[in-house]
């Protein structure tokens, strides 16, 4: 199964010659905790150009003379507390697509996740899904990454301070009580983003805590290179912005963050004009997966599970009745996280299950 573009479409596509953009991350072109239609581009860009972005994790200074070069300390130091709101991450862009309409999709190939230092943070926070079993206590643990093996392992852990409440602390780790964590245990590094998709049609700030149906933050490890995600457009431009980098990340991200780390990300968007889909669509080279969102997982279950009756009803032309069956004996459903408020399920259809696609 896959999203197919009509011949023409495809031909068109194979003559283009993409541009290569430098999107650097700075005071100018970041925004911090939101997703607005009301922010200027930072870059303007054509169907089938290439972006390399700088995406930056708001949690570089739980270590910051591990995680913070001199370029993220200018954007921790220049973007005021009072400008962080509603929501916590740090985003590059927006990224204006041209021609983007409401009602288009835009396509984005993931092509490469570099992480841009040797380290990560996982806090356990006050938003964590155990929070008050675990004492009502905040901790963080810094994990070091082996380019070599693709591994992560635990360099130090601290408890954190105070109370973590404002989006980009910076602790002064050389006072904290270092302790040893994790002792021989290795993660396998799967860098992604966490928060990545487009404006949404709503005046004013949205938060980038929830995700939504522009994107947000999905938390899906799977969005990384290799992968290509579909979001919905809400506004002119599209206005497509990255963040919330991570290393890596199980499903649930149950303390509430990830091993977040700052990436250098480079990916290509093109605009489809001939293809429609109500939520972020991902696909990678062995399955597709949709989302379902809602504060009760319940009813995301349920909008995972209709939209991913659409997709097989639309895209693979399988009866209501053949999708459902097929739904219930060869699609895995996931919790994405439980800790962003509006909490996300995903449904995996593996591409081994279809016959080929003749054209």
């Amino acid at each position: 199964m896959t999203v197919q573009l009509d011949r023409a479409a495809a031909a068109e596509r194979h003559k283009i010659r993409p541009t290569l953009h430098l999107l650097p991350a700075t005071p100018r072109t970041v925004h911090w905790g939101y997703f607005t239609p009301d922010q200027a581009p930072a870059l303007t860009v054509k169907s089938g150009d290439i972006i390399q972005a700088e995406a930056i994790t708001h949690h570089a200074g739980d270590a910051p003379d591990l995680m913070m070069d001199e370029a993220v300390a200018r954007i921790f130091k220049e973007i005021p507390e009072a400008d962080r709101n509603p929501g916590v991450h740090i985003m590059t862009g927006p990224i204006h697509v041209e021609g983007a309409r409401p009602g288009d999709m835009l396509e984005v190939h993931y092509l490469k996740m570099t992480p841009r230092t040797r380290y990560g943070s996982n806090l356990a926070a006050n938003w964590g899904h155990l929070f008050k079993e675990m004492g009502e206590k905040e901790r963080v643990t810094i994990y070091e990454i082996d380019a070599m093996s693709q591994q992560a392992h635990a360099l130090y852990a601290y408890d954190f301070p105070g109370r973590y409440d404002v989006p980009g602390k910076i602790t002064n780790c050389p006072e904290c009580d270092r302790q040893k964590a994790l002792p021989g245990v290795r993660v396998p590094v799967r860098p992604h983003l966490g928060t990545a998709g487009v404006a949404p049609n709503v005046a004013g700030r949205v938060s980038t805590i929830p995700p939504g149906l522009h994107g947000g933050n999905i938390d899906n490890w799977r969005i990384g290179a290799g992968a290509t995600m579909y979001y919905p457009v809400q506004v002119d431009g599209a206005l497509f912005s990255i963040g919330d980098p991570h290393v890596s990340q199980g499903d649930g991200e149950l303390s509430g963050t990830a091993i977040e780390a700052s990436l250098n990300v480079m990916f290509q968007v093109f605009l489809r004009k001939d293809f429609r889909f109500p939520s972020p669509l991902l696909e990678t080279p062995d399955c597709w997966i949709v989302h379902g969102f809602d504060p009760d997982l319940n009813v995301a279950m349920r909008n995972a599970s209709v939209d991913m009756l659409k997709l097989l009803t639309e895209e693979q032309n399988l009866s209501r009745d053949d999708a459902y069956s097929l739904m219930s004996i060869a699609a895995d459903f996931g919790v994405t996280q439980v800790v962003d408020g509006t909490q996300g399920i995903h449904v995996r259809i593996p591409r081994g299950v279809f016959p080929p696609r003749e054209d």
